[in-house]
């Protein structure tokens, strides 16, 4: 199928997939190298910082690198057709949600200046895990398979990614479930990219939500802090049921272009 796109590279399964595997493994080095415990994130900015939000930082830049250098910026931010039905969107608005109660329920009192700006960091992770997964990656599966296929596999590699938690220090019963309740937070950000026809929308979302799932457990939560969870589970069942609604129809696929940039 050809279309009006150009790249500087043209989109293949392979290019997506080694950069999915490329960004996990600079995470998990830059993470692995600082010697900070997963578990231990939280005890200081510090060990925020270098245990996690150095990575983000270390291959958000790669990654701009990469788009830029493959030409993949509009096919990785912005879809050419939004989905046909909009309701779908009541699964980021659900989670929503569940965001809004975390930040009410987080124990804001037991921050310091330092640990607040490490916490700043990690709202990098929208941009970097969504350009990941559903930008680049899913910029590479749509050069060969259809949209049922890009929306589970991308969704499937972003719940395993978090697997290199069990190395860094989380016990494996968390992180399997972590990887469960990222398969179905992946979904909700497709979602959202099919109905407002952009990535950016869910690199905020994930971002924020990110934060506010760190922020609630830190200190002493408020009553209010399981409900989050509760909200986020709402919303990963009403995304897998629209699924079908927002791949339906979905002409996405990105065939040879008409001419290569200089």
């Amino acid at each position: 199928m050809k279309t009006d796109e150009t790249f500087r590279v043209q989109p293949r399964v392979w290019i997506g997939v080694v950069i999915f595997i490329g960004y996990v493994a600079v995470v998990y080095a830059v993470q692995a190298l600082s010697g900070i415990p997963y578990t231990d994130l939280d005890s200081s900015g510090a060990n925020l910082f270098f245990g996690a939000g150095l990575s983000l930082v270390i291959s958000a830049i790669l990654l701009a690198i990469t788009t830029t250098l493959l030409g993949w910026w509009r096919p990785a931010l912005f879809d050419r057709h939004r989905a046909a039905h909009k309701w779908p969107i009541i699964a980021p608005a659900i989670m929503v949600v569940g965001l809004v109660l975390n930040l009410v329920a987080t124990d804001w009192g037991s921050y310091d200046g330092a640990f607040f700006a490490a916490s700043i960091v990690l709202l990098l992770v929208g941009f970097t895990e969504e350009l990941t997964t559903r930008g680049l990656l899913l910029t590479g599966l749509r050069s060969r398979l259809s949209e049922v296929w890009v929306w589970l596999i991308t969704s499937a590699l972003f719940g395993a990614m978090h697997f290199i938690n069990i190395f860094t220090g989380q016990a494996v019963g968390p992180t399997i479930q972590q990887v469960l309740l990222a398969f179905g937070a992946g979904t909700i950000f497709y979602v959202l990219r099919r109905v407002t026809g952009s990535l950016i929308w869910a690199m905020i979302l994930h971002g924020f939500w990110d934060f506010s799932t760190f922020a609630v457990t830190h200190g002493t939560p408020g009553f209010l802090a399981g409900f989050g969870g509760i909200f986020e589970i709402l919303a990963i069942i009403f995304a897998l049921v629209s699924v079908p609604v927002v791949v339906r129809g979905a002409d996405e696929r990105l065939g040879a272009p008409r001419a290569a940039l200089a």
